[in-house]
């Protein structure tokens, strides 16, 4: 099962969050078809944030096809968002954690491994015309 994060500094609101997460947890393999979202009840419990927000987010993400409501019953996801990359992403996790913690012993917090990875990432995905 999914365990919901929230972050106050990412400046994108809590429901897209939420979307993003469940839209990551389907790209890496990590829920499957079949799977139950938390209930709506545990997310508020567990982030303390309104109800209608969680509702928010799965709205979206049903009518992007990727989950459907069960009345009584909870929220299952319906489609899943791996493709043939999903084998490389051991390999690639593991490199990324010991790039991590050679970042991490050279000094650099979070915040900054993070502005690294970003901007380096950003730069090396641009679109050239």
């Amino acid at each position: 099962m999914i365990d919901f994060h929230l972050d106050a500094r990412s400046g994108l609101a809590p429901y897209l969050q939420l979307v993003q997460q469940v839209q990551q947890a389907l790209r890496l393999g990590l829920l499957a078809t079949g799977d139950q979202l938390p209930t709506v009840k545990e997310v508020v419990a567990r982030l303390a944030i309104n109800p209608n927000t969680v509702l928010k987010a799965y709205r979206e993400l049903e009518h992007q096809g990727l989950v459907s409501p069960r009345p009584g019953v909870g929220t299952f996801v319906t489609r899943t968002l791996t493709d043939d990359s999903l084998a490389a992403h051991e390999s690639l996790r593991t490199e990324l954690v010991a790039w991590l913690a050679r970042a991490q012993h050279a000094g650099l917090d979070p915040d900054s491994i993070e502005a690294l990875f970003m901007t380096t990432f950003r730069k090396a995905t641009e679109v050239t015309p």
